[in-house]
C-alpha cells in the first residue's frame, strides 16, 4: 500500500469516525431522555451519572480518532508532500 493509498485511508476512517461523533452527540442532545429511559431499564443510573458517562465516552472516541487517525494523516501529509 502506497503513501498515498493509506493517507486516503485515514482520511477516510477520520471522516466516518466525526460521522458518527456527531450522530452519537445528536441522539444525546435531541433523544436524550428516550435513551436514558432505555438504559435505566438495565442500569441503575442517575441522570447526572448518564450524562457523565456519555461525555466521558464522546471524549475518548473524540482523543482515539485525534491520535489514531488524525495525528497520522497529518504526519502522512507533511510527509508526502
Amino acid at each position: 500500500m502506497s503513501i498515498a493509498e493509506f493517507r486516503d485511508v485515514l482520511l477516510w476512517s477520520t471522516l466516518i469516525n466525526y460521522l458518527l461523533l456527531m450522530i452519537w452527540f445528536a441522539a444525546v442532545v435531541l433523544a436524550r431522555d428516550a435513551m436514558y429511559r432505555l438504559h435505566t431499564r438495565w442500569f441503575d443510573l442517575s441522570g447526572a451519572t448518564f450524562d457523565a458517562l456519555h461525555y466521558g465516552g464522546m471524549t475518548l472516541y473524540k482523543l482515539g480518532i485525534l491520535l489514531l487517525n488524525l495525528a497520522p494523516l497529518i504526519a502522512l501529509c507533511i510527509v508526502g508532500s
